[in-house]
């Protein structure tokens, strides 16, 4: 008797246990015990690209953190998309996560009508800005102009005449362009290349006129005296640039066009998961080696939360669908 009592009474007890589990939101049992795997980080660009750079800056220390691998796979394809799609369409365990730039988040859903594939307010949670960076606006070294006055006057005096390259239509190099037309009330010609190494390698042989561009491509030819930075597109001087002048301080108050990268989990990943991601993503931004790492990308580390990361999102997405669709641009 004596032992069966004992037995009803461990079952009692791992009964109450399993009763105590199951009484727990699904959401907090997961996150006590994520991650408890590999966690891959999607990178929908290529190897050596800006993004995967930063990302392997950022997978390093926060896998130590939580104490799992993270791997980092890199999905390149249609301007980010395609590995964005994939990152939209995972299950929402936590265990895959994306870390991807402006474009395939804030302006691809204003160029692709029908054939994007995902929705990134229905389909994907933001957990946190991990980084920004302003475009440079740079010419040939030998161009008659050393300001941004200066260009916007040449380019008045040669309506369509002068040209710019970009990354394709809809980037960031083609809007902030198109930006600076629109407020100037200038009229330039856009050439399309595949990557910025072709941009800036023609406006180095004096081909092309001007571009906007990330400044990790731009500012080993700008320290070569090959080309030269008539402004920057934030609208105060850079900690990552000093001494460059902004854009909107030479006339244009208000213009700012900047790059970032942000990390995301597939909508529907417990909110207690992207807490926890979230808070050791803020430690790893703080620190320094982290931040010096990133600078020399020219990237400032810019940690939020996911509300703050969110209306970052929200007030860029309007400025730049409204540009869009001012623009008549279509990618489908």
């Amino acid at each position: 008797m004596a032992r069966h009592s004992i037995t009803r009474r461990r079952l009692n007890l791992s009964a109450l246990g399993l009763a105590a589990l199951l009484a727990l939101p699904l959401g907090a049992q997961a996150a006590d015990t994520w991650p408890s795997r590999p966690i891959t980080m999607v990178v929908p660009f290529p190897p050596g690209s800006s993004p995967d750079t930063l990302g392997r800056m950022v997978a390093e220390p926060l896998a130590q953190k939580l104490g799992q691998p993270i791997v980092v796979e890199n999905k390149p394809g249609a301007g980010g998309n395609i590995g964005t799609r994939l990152v939209a369409q995972a299950k929402p365990d936590g265990y895959t996560i994306l870390l991807t730039i402006n474009g395939p988040i804030v302006t691809a859903p204003a160029l692709y009508k029908s054939t994007l594939g995902y929705d990134p307010e229905r389909d994907l949670q933001v957990v946190s800005m991990i980084g920004t960076s302003p475009n440079v606006l740079v010419v040939p070294a030998d161009a008659p102009a050393d300001n941004v006055q200066q260009f916007v006057e040449r380019a008045k005096e040669r309506p369509g005449e002068l040209n710019y390259g970009t990354v394709g239509p809809g980037s960031s190099s083609h809007l902030g362009m198109a930006m600076l037309e629109q407020e100037a009330g200038i009229s330039l010609l856009q050439i399309p290349y595949t990557g910025f190494p072709q941009v800036i390698t023609s406006i180095v042989a004096g081909d092309v006129h001007a571009g906007f561009m990330v400044p990790g491509v731009a500012m080993p030819q700008v320290n070569a005296g090959k080309v030269k930075v008539l402004g920057i597109t934030s609208l105060e001087e850079s900690d990552v640039l000093p001494g460059l002048p902004t854009v909107a301080s030479q006339g244009y108050p208000g213009f700012e066009s900047i790059s970032w990268d942000a990390l995301f989990v597939p909508a529907g990943t417990p909110p207690e998961i992207v807490e926890k991601l979230n808070k050791n993503v803020l430690e790893v931004l703080a620190m320094p080696e982290v931040q010096e790492k990133m600078a020399t990308l020219y990237f400032t580390a810019a940690p939020t939360t996911p509300a703050e990361a969110e209306e970052m999102i929200q007030a860029e997405k309007k400025k730049l669908t409204a540009l869009i669709e001012k623009l008549g641009i279509t990618l489908d």
